[in-house]
C-alpha cells in the first residue's frame, strides 16, 4: 500500500517538477525549429535564391517535428 500513496505523491506533487518538465519542451521545440530554419537558410544562401522557400519549407517542417514530439511527451 505504500508504493500506491508514493506513487500518487509523485504525479499530484511538486509544481516545480512539471514546469522543469516543460521548459524542457519548450527549449526542445526552439532547438529544433532553430536547427531546421538554419539548415534552410544556408541552403538557400549557398544556392543563391531570391526567394527563401527552402527556410521557409524546414521551417515548417521542424514546427511539425517539435509540435509532434510535444504530443507524444504530454501523451507519457
Amino acid at each position: 500500500m505504500a508504493k500506491n500513496e508514493q506513487k500518487e505523491s509523485n504525479e499530484n506533487g511538486d509544481p516545480g517538477n512539471s514546469y522543469g518538465k516543460f521548459m524542457g519542451i519548450a527549449f526542445q521545440m526552439i532547438a529544433i525549429i532553430g536547427i531546421f530554419s538554419f539548415a534552410g537558410y544556408k541552403i538557400d544562401e549557398s544556392a543563391n535564391h531570391h526567394t527563401k522557400w527552402v527556410t521557409a519549407a524546414l521551417a515548417l517542417t521542424g514546427v511539425f517535428i517539435s509540435l509532434y514530439l510535444v504530443i507524444r511527451s504530454i501523451k507519457d
